[in-house]
């Protein structure tokens, strides 16, 4: 039977019963001012206490405020009335309804280029008369993982995956697919990040990150015709549509990430800026998607920057960063295109 707030049974509820009521939010209780905070799933209710009978405003996310009986203290104990504790729990509830319906990032998926049996670029150096190898899938592995304990734990709403947490060897088929087999409502995006490092058996001196994305002219089929019952002319549209989303979605993606290196890598190596290609994880992964090259494995300096545990944290930091700016302005804008 749903349990009924009402003044009459229980006018007062006990702090460990509040929280139950309400659906288990986290409080933050502070007694020397005699103020708390409830957080419930990203939300958060600010209040203080006063005598008993006594009402004042309570604060949600700091943009509404509702008039509600205060919680008051007594025998050393804190209670909680039930108008205070039905206008906090309904409140809460309306906010995960909203959240159902608003835009947002629901997925990050993180792509360390090969893996296992596939080496991929390697740079041999001698500093020193110390011999130094840089190997792109370990280097790239690392930034991933720094990269990966960073957004889940700035996002622990989202699903942060990586197509390999070791050194194995997933094709590039498996790791589309993987990303384009998570699921997502109407209202929600997924982006992909596949990082990298680079190389050139040509030009030792070659150094230098850059960011990669699908050039805009790229034709590629998103929606699947079967799933489509509609004439053949409006599936060509729609996917025209959600094709051109995608593309302005990973611009903005690869600068925001862009902008970032520069600023936390751009002292000590040169950027090569944007670049548009139509790489095999970019065009098949069905959602913003961008390339990361770190540096090359085959110069000596970038090398020892990739070799170096300081320099691999600012890396996945930039990479961090840029894609918590760009998680920002998507759910604040509600989805930039897809209004």
């Amino acid at each position: 039977m749903p349990f009924t707030l009402t003044a009459q049974i229980a006018p007062a509820y006990s702090l460990n019963d509040a929280i139950r009521f309400m659906g288990s939010p986290e409080l933050r209780w502070d007694p020397f001012f005699g103020s708390g905070v409830f957080s419930l799933n990203g939300h958060n209710a600010a209040f203080y206490s006063s005598a008993k009978g006594e009402e004042g405003p309570v604060l949600f996310d700091n943009r509404e405020v509702m008039n509600l009986p205060l919680p008051y203290a007594e025998s050393g104990e804190l209670f909680f009335p039930a108008g205070f504790v039905a206008g906090v729990n309904e409140t809460f509830r309306r906010f995960a309804e909203e959240d159902q319906s608003r835009f947002r990032v629901a997925a990050i998926v993180i792509d360390p280029g090969h893996g296992g049996r596939d080496s991929g670029a390697v740079g041999n150096h001698v500093i020193h008369g110390v011999p130094l190898k840089s190997v792109e899938k370990d280097i790239v592995l690392k930034v991933s993982k720094l990269l990966h304990s960073r957004l889940a734990q700035a996002y622990p709403d989202k699903r942060i995956l990586m197509t390999r947490e070791d050194d194995s060897f997933p094709t590039l088929d498996e790791r589309v697919i993987l990303a384009n087999g998570i699921p997502a409502r109407d209202n929600e995006a997924i982006i992909y990040i596949s990082i990298h490092a680079n190389a050139s058996l040509t030009n030792p001196a070659a150094r230098g990150y850059e960011i990669w994305y699908l050039p805009p002219n790229y034709q590629r089929v998103i929606l699947d015709s079967s799933n489509f019952s509609g004439s053949p002319d409006v599936l060509h549209i729609l996917n025209d549509m959600i094709q051109e989303e995608y593309n302005t979605e990973s611009i903005l993606l690869s600068r925001g990430i862009l902008a970032q290196f520069d600023r936390l890598l751009g002292s000590v190596m040169p950027s090569r800026g944007l670049k548009e290609e139509a790489w095999f994880v970019v065009r098949n992964a069905h959602m913003p998607s961008v390339l990361v090259e770190l540096g090359f494995v085959t110069n000596q300096t970038d090398a020892l920057l990739m070799n170096d545990d300081a320099y691999l944290i600012k890396f996945s930091e930039a990479i961090y960063n840029g894609i918590a700016e760009f998680v920002a302005l998507f759910e604040r804008s509600g989805g930039f295109t897809a209004q």
